[in-house]
């Protein structure tokens, strides 16, 4: 009789773990798999002039030295951020993704757009901020979607829009400060990244199969990998840019 209570969590935890092992490996329960890696510059990266504010003495006046160039952003090792990264081929065909209800937000602060490269999916909120309390402007150019020209003067602090369609990927300018430049890419599915100075992403969330990847940069162009993942795999694709002509 003693035994019984210590018989019954012995019974218990066996009967877990079954269960988990069964769902585990019970038919249409998958694993999602992930594509993760570092994009670097090949080579001695180019001195680029800062960005000159001088036009906009308030602008200026916000930073004690010089602005450096958003164009290349380099990490130790040459890593490189604005990198976009995305699935541009090998999804799975008919499925669909809800876009969040959160808002992907750009802000104009330090008179430039922060940040400098972002995706979006269809549909999502696009939040656009003035912290600067300044007159910008946001004029987005793309050729698929509809294009958004608004003025945000000081007294505007917050404005938003959304994108219908999927295109990757356009360019953002601001027509009172023509150094602000920003590039927005909006995706039908969730499965984009875009490097940080270190110059690593991770697409996560994917079906077994075999994708194309699609690395993106505003001036060095774009590169493309295919990559097989099974279930629950984490493979890795990296990608090296370098200047036109370089060896």
């Amino acid at each position: 009789m003693t035994k019984e209570p210590s018989m019954r969590r012995t019974g218990n935890r066996l009967w877990l773990a079954a269960a988990l092992v069964a769902l585990l490996v019970s038919p249409g329960v998958a694993v999602a798999a992930s594509i993760t890696g570092t994009a670097t510059f090949a080579g001695t990266a180019p001195a680029l002039r800062p960005i000159a504010m001088d036009a906009e003495p308030v602008c200026a006046k916000m930073y004690k030295g010089p602005v450096p160039n958003e164009m290349l952003v380099l990490g130790g090792g040459n890593t490189m951020g604005n990198i976009m990264v995305w699935v541009s081929k090998g999804l799975p065909a008919g499925k669909t993704y809800p876009a969040p209800k959160t808002p992907v937000t750009l802000d104009q602060k330090g008179c430039q757009y922060v940040p400098h490269v972002m995706g979006i999916m269809v549909g999502q909120p696009y939040r656009i901020l003035n912290s600067d309390g300044i007159l910008h402007n946001i004029h987005t150019l793309p050729k698929i979607n509809r294009a958004f020209n608004r003025a945000m003067p000081a007294t505007v602090k917050e404005t938003s829009t959304a994108f219908d369609k999927a295109e990757a990927i356009f360019h953002t300018k601001c027509d009172v400060h023509p150094w602000m430049s920003a590039y927005v890419g909006v995706f039908s599915h969730p499965f984009y990244s875009v490097t940080k100075a270190d110059g690593k992403f991770t697409i996560s969330g994917l079906d077994a199969g075999t994708y194309e990847i699609t690395a993106w940069h505003e001036k060095l162009g774009m590169q493309t990998a295919s990559v097989t993942v099974a279930a629950s795999d984490t493979k890795t694709q990296d990608f090296k840019f370098a200047t036109p002509g370089a060896k």
